[in-house]
């Protein structure tokens, strides 16, 4: 009767063992591009539409306070991949195929010349998805890479599948096929680029469905950078939400010259919002994709931004606000991001003021996992664990360091997040900024010349930080033109921000037809 017992437990208990072991959870990682956090329903959006991303919202962890590693992409991305901050990885820009903003090719004028940085992602890094590869996890990625073309695709950095990624910063067909891309096959013309990559991941959720390996899945969108397109039923919806909402009818203008360029002010753009309601179903076709192969509660998806939203510079398709800038810009609305967790059975739609940056998701995802932890690798990123399961992490700096022109008007600079404290250092001349963004979130009022000992104490975090990271700076550019900068400025309030409004005015037209006629192309 005892030897029963015994063997009842003993298999009992081997059951056990076997199950636990086998409840690596899965992880799905959308990382969208140039999405601004206030681009959603969830966040305040009014005119686009984001149900699908919402309710993922509202079943994680959300960071309001949650940051992208640059306000430019290939840096963001660089540090989701390594858990470095791109200064030490010393990769800062995003990465131009033909070098055009590397310093041997700089042809603008401006007071510095840029940094240099690494044109494609060191081999030597051991990426998150190499770190998951060496414990049984099956990876995937599909979509925008732009860490580098052949040699340094997805595929040579642990990503078993590859579905789109290679050094690409913008989609090369557009958004509806042919895609004219060497890593994705085309569809049938017309069809859109975020669904399939959609429907990609959803398949590849589908077929590993019932394998014993965990698996990990990149979804890096295409979206929702530029060039801004959508289909003309997409277009026409949201043309007809604008007119029913009185955006059509406005007279105020929808930009302002903040310092270096024009900055939209306000969400009406009919265009965007249609790439935004794409975007949102191919989030839609990879939940339902788990919820139907049973692994919504087996799975961890994270979603987030690589920057902020394009208010100035490329598409000029959105507004950041309340948070000052966009994209490429030093200020708030170029680095606060979407940063939502969600984890079955220990997220329920929390939010937490705790900062978090992109250098966290690798420990973060390592941890959850329950696989040892890489400090060397992830040197620059904490885990978020505990602040999901309502404990509290030690207080630190937050830094970012940036030694470039920005195509959407950001200017050469490093930046320090302590607490409600940020100081922004120029490069050009060496000022500071100084806001406390927990009651000037918009960074309106400079109050460095009210607290100078604030001053001093954060520049000198952020020199030591710099030195630590090796973390490369702007040169003086000899052929600046001073005359030249000041009379390009007058033509830009002249006659750019005009055009520009005229241009933006007519995206809202009922006989609108977009430059290029990519709807006569490639249909409805």
């Amino acid at each position: 009767m005892k030897s029963i017992l015994f063997s009842g437990l003993f298999y009992a208990l081997l059951a056990f063992t076997s199950q636990a072991e086998a409840k690596s959870p899965n992880f799905v990682f959308i990382l969208v591009d140039d999405l601004g956090k206030q681009d959603l329903g969830i966040e305040g959006s009014e005119f686009y539409e984001t149900p699908n991303i919402d309710s993922l919202a509202q079943k994680s962890m959300r960071f309001d306070r949650g940051y992208s590693a640059c306000q430019v992409c290939s840096p963001s991305r660089a540090a989701i991949q390594t858990g470095k901050t791109p200064a030490r990885v010393h990769i800062t820009d995003y990465i131009a195929v033909g070098r055009n903003n590397q310093p041997e090719k700089w042809g603008r004028n401006t007071k510095l010349l840029p940094a240099e940085y690494k044109p494609e992602l060191p081999l030597s890094e051991t990426t998150i998805a190499e770190a998951l590869k060496e414990q049984g996890y099956h990876t995937f990625f599909a979509g925008k890479w732009h860490l580098g073309g052949d040699g340094h695709t997805p595929s040579e950095q642990g990503y078993d599948v590859n579905k789109g990624g290679y050094h690409f910063g913008t989609p090369p067909g557009g958004y509806h096929s042919p895609y004219n891309n060497p890593k994705l096959s085309n569809d049938e013309p017309g069809a859109e680029l975020p669904i399939r990559l959609g429907k990609e991941t959803a398949k590849f959720i589908e077929d590993n469905a019932k394998s014993d390996e965990p698996f990990f899945a990149m979804l890096s969108f295409y979206s929702v950078h530029g060039p801004i397109q959508c289909s003309q039923n997409r277009w026409e919806k949201f043309q007809a939400k604008a007119e029913k909402m009185g955006l059509t009818k406005r007279t105020e203008p929808r930009f302002i010259l903040d310092r270096t360029q024009e900055v939209r002010q306000v969400q009406d753009h009919p265009v965007y919002a249609g790439m935004m309601a794409a975007l949102d179903d191919a989030v839609g076709l990879v939940l339902e994709s788990l919820k139907k192969n049973g692994l919504e509660e087996e799975t961890v998806v994270i979603f987030t931004s690589d920057n902020g939203g394009v208010s100035s510079g490329d598409g000029y398709a959105t507004s950041c606000l309340p948070y000052r800038g966009g994209k490429g810009r030093q200020w708030e609305g170029g680095t606060r991001q979407p940063l939502y967790i969600y984890w079955p059975g220990v997220t329920t739609g929390e939010k937490t003021e705790v900062p978090a940056i992109g250098m966290d998701f690798y420990p973060t995802i390592l941890d959850i996992a329950g696989i040892p932890l890489k400090p060397d690798q992830h040197v620059d990123g904490i885990s978020l664990v505990p602040v999901m399961k309502g404990k509290s992490v030690e207080d630190r700096e937050l830094f970012w360091h940036y030694p470039h022109y920005g195509n959407q008007g950001g200017e050469p600079s490093a930046m320090v997040v302590d607490g409600d404290w940020k100081l922004i250092h120029y490069f050009e001349d060496g000022r500071n900024e100084l806001y406390n963004i927990s009651d000037d979130v918009g960074e309106q009022t400079d109050i460095s010349e009210r607290y100078p000992d604030r001053v001093e104490e954060l520049s000198a975090a952020l020199n030591d930080w710099q030195k630590d990271v090796g973390a490369d700076f702007p040169t003086k550019n000899q052929n600046y033109n001073e005359k030249a900068h000041a009379r390009s400025l007058e033509d830009l309030k002249e006659k750019g921000m005009p055009r520009r409004e005229q241009e933006h005015a007519n995206y809202l037209k009922p006989d609108f037809r977009p430059n290029g006629g990519w709807w006569d192309q490639r249909g409805r």
